[in-house]
């Protein structure tokens, strides 16, 4: 594996293995800011990438039309530059262990330095979006986009759908990690030991953390909210991440001439600087309970790879870091059944 940051290097292989290290590393620009490092010390900007890596491996082992374009462009001789990462959340009071909303993921974003950087009310489904940009280098490592879905805005047969699924949900992460976030958040550092342990339980917090929803929940959900329905089966994973590209509309021709399964239009935010495509989700096995109690398999929406290409603000050299909401309600339809 060619990396110059030893930091990086170990969290990395150390939680996603040698293989997978070598994979992402192949893949994936690593920003110059990390050129350079405190050997035996790793920075909240190393343990905010080093998440990033691992949280992009992950979903490409889930997503074989993103493996697929990020193999092709790593064998042309390029990598891919990630640019945000995408979740869902539930921000309802029976959420079981797992605190609700956001809240369950800003509890371990801040300690490695991200910020609030917008907030996008998702009215036509029924949710708010926030974006989150890391402080230290935030035109550098990726953003996160944490959007919380309100169940109080659907019917209340909906809302008890909902806290059927989600009141068996269980909170990943443990006095130890806790513990080391407040170390981070404190410190802005940790010894690469403590860093590796916190790394493998911030992983597991990009999970669907609740049991196997039952089948008549799950269509009584998709009948009101297809994102509602896509947490059912799968949680808080990843629901996708963003290659950053110059022309997104050349690489959304490309791909529809390879018969690849894209969205018809690309989306372009009010400024005009922001706009983004995607493929449609790949679809996954899941489990439900049936009505007699037994375990009954069906096919379903699962993750997808985005793309974004991003414009400076008029009259500087600063990128425009932002969102739309019109162009990520757009993009939500990618997980719809």
């Amino acid at each position: 594996m060619s990396t110059s940051n030893s930091n990086l290097a170990n969290l990395v292989e150390k939680v996603i293995g040698a293989d997978g290290a070598a994979r992402v590393y192949r893949l994936l620009t690593i920003p110059a800011v990390f050129a350079s490092w405190e050997c035996g010390q790793v920075s909240r900007k190393e343990m905010a990438q080093a998440l990033n890596m691992v949280l992009f491996h992950d979903l490409l082992q889930r997503v074989p039309s993103g493996r697929r374009y990020t193999e092709e462009v790593a064998a042309r001789g390029d990598k891919v530059w990630h640019d945000h990462g995408a979740l869902r959340t539930v921000r309802w009071p029976g959420n079981g262990a797992l605190p609700p909303g956001e809240s369950a993921f800003t509890r371990l974003l801040e300690p490695l330095g991200y910020r609030l950087n917008g907030v996008f009310p998702l009215g036509r489904i029924g949710m708010t979006g926030r974006s989150y940009a890391q402080q230290d280098c935030p035109d550098q490592i990726a953003q996160f986009f944490v959007s919380e879905l309100h169940p109080e805005k659907f019917s209340v047969p909906f809302q008890d759908a909902v806290t059927r699924v989600v009141s068996t949900s269980r909170d990943p992460l443990s006095p130890k990690a806790h513990w080391l976030l407040h170390e981070l958040g404190r410190d802005n550092r940790l010894s690469v030991t403590d860093a590796i342990s916190l790394l493998a339980e911030l992983q597991g917090c990009f999970a669907c953390q609740h049991a196997p929803p039952a089948l008549a929940d799950y269509e009584l959900l998709r009948a009101e909210s297809a994102e509602m329905a896509w947490i059912a089966t799968e949680g808080n994973t990843f629901n996708h991440v963003t290659d950053r590209v110059a022309d997104v509309a050349q690489v959304a021709l490309q791909q529809k001439v390879l018969k690849r399964p894209m969205k018809e239009t690309v989306e372009v935010s009010q400024s005009g600087r922001i706009r983004q495509t995607a493929f449609l989700a790949d679809s996954v096995v899941r489990r439900f309970v049936a009505a007699d109690g037994t375990l009954v398999e069906r096919d379903v929406p699962g993750s997808f790879y985005e793309f974004i290409s991003r414009d400076c603000i008029d009259g500087s050299d600063q990128l425009d870091l932002g969102f739309d909401a019109g162009n990520a309600q757009g993009i939500f339809k990618m997980t719809a059944s």
